[in-house]
């Protein structure tokens, strides 16, 4: 099962010590290319920045409609957006998003 990751779920299991679940559960996480741009980047360390760039089970994915995207950051954060968008291109079984606009609207585009 493909499986797509937003930033807060993937911090929030690092900060309680717990990412290695999400690899017990699943062969593989992918985070579309803002999630780890968001981690890596800040110019500081957060739970989980390590970990999305060494651990071989996290992957970041580009996402290819951009368009769809840019549409969504209307209600939507940047990483909430391509993490929907790349779930529907990948066709994943399953979206791992902690807010709640974000799972609904992921819920209305199916």
């Amino acid at each position: 099962m493909i499986v797509v990751s937003d930033t807060s779920p993937i911090t929030n299991l690092a900060a309680v010590g717990l990412l290695e679940l999400l690899h017990a559960l699943y062969d593989r996480v992918i985070i579309p290319q803002a999630v780890y741009d968001e981690m890596a980047s800040l110019g500081y360390q957060v739970p989980g920045t390590v970990e999305v760039q060494t651990f071989g089970w996290i992957e970041s994915r580009a996402v290819s409609d951009r368009q769809r995207v840019e549409e969504l950051q209307v209600d939507l954060d940047l990483g909430e957006a391509e993490a929907i968008i790349l779930a529907l291109e990948l066709d994943a079984g399953l979206l791992l998003l902690d807010e709640r606009r974000g799972r609904r609207v992921a819920s209305d585009m199916g």
